[in-house]
């Protein structure tokens, strides 16, 4: 993990943890909620768990017992649907409260990280490609939104989905960006009664990109930063020679994909990125 996507999963989980005190303010005697003397099922992996967490160092209990947690399930090496240690092992094992432990787990349910099932347990929810777009896009929503960075980011991991989908891209998945781009061009000959359709026919072209180029981090990452920047997007192409810039650029990509030459579809996707980066950088301060 980097560490700047270290810095933005801790600001979310930090930010679930205040939540989750905010709306709870109670005094951590929920014994309901985390049912401390949960036996432990023949073969669950509780002890493995604990031990590959190890005590904490001093500090903040409840923000150290998450990120230690959220380290853990984001390695890969805890399988979806997996029920975690009881409260009282998991503290004891860490060296800490059991009060700390208990919010800990509350803000990563609020975060979608873990599922508690009172009179059962807690268990974790998802696979690591389906937990960290969760937080980071809980971390960058509440930290300052910098557009330009996030529209450099999102530059950069296009134009290096290009060059790779020029590579890997199967030839239905190619076949499928071409119909897109037709349907662009066809949205876009009446923009002003079809604009959602050209909108839609453009997020399918990149998520086509994205999805066929067999990288799960990549596609987390590029739908994250999406999300985000997709209040603008869908205001950034207002007229008809805009439209008609766009979908050009699009079919330039699509044709270097065609022809597999990975130097001249990543060529295509930063003129592209350019572009799209200054009606979009437009749209967010009209």
């Amino acid at each position: 993990m980097t560490p700047m996507t270290s810095t933005v999963i801790r600001r979310g989980v930090a930010t679930a943890i205040l939540a989750n005190r905010l709306t709870n303010c109670k005094d951590g005697s929920d014994e309901e909620l985390y049912r401390v003397g949960m036996p432990s099922y023949p073969g669950d992996g509780s002890d493995a768990i604990a031990a590959a967490l190890g005590t904490l160092p001093t500090g903040s209990p409840v923000s150290e017992v998450a990120r230690r947690l959220m380290d853990l399930f984001t390695s890969g090496d805890i399988a979806p649907g997996t029920r975690l240690p009881p409260e009282r092992q998991l503290a004891s094992t860490l060296g800490v409260g059991r009060s700390a432990v208990r919010e800990a787990l509350a803000a990563l349910e609020i975060l979608g990280i873990v599922d508690v099932r009172p009179g059962s347990g807690t268990y974790l929810r998802g696979a690591a490609s389906e937990l960290l777009p969760q937080t980071l896009r809980w971390g960058l929503l509440i930290g300052e939104r910098n557009t330009a960075e996030l529209l450099e980011l999102r530059s950069g991991l296009e134009i290096y989905v290009a060059r790779l989908a020029a590579e890997r891209l199967d030839d239905e998945r190619v076949a499928a960006l071409g119909r897109h781009v037709d349907a662009m061009q066809a949205a876009g000959d009446d923009l002003e009664g079809r604009l959602a359709e050209f909108v839609r026919a453009d997020l399918a072209f990149h998520q086509e990109l994205a999805g066929g180029v067999q990288n799960v981090i990549l596609l987390d990452l590029l739908q994250v930063v999406g999300s985000l920047l997709r209040v603008w997007a869908d205001r950034a192409v207002h007229d008809p020679e805009n439209a008609r810039r766009a979908t050009d650029e699009h079919r330039a990509v699509y044709e270097a994909i065609v022809a597999r030459d990975a130097d001249a579809a990543a060529s295509a996707m930063a003129l592209h990125m350019a572009t799209a980066t200054a009606r979009l950088t437009e749209a967010s301060v009209r």
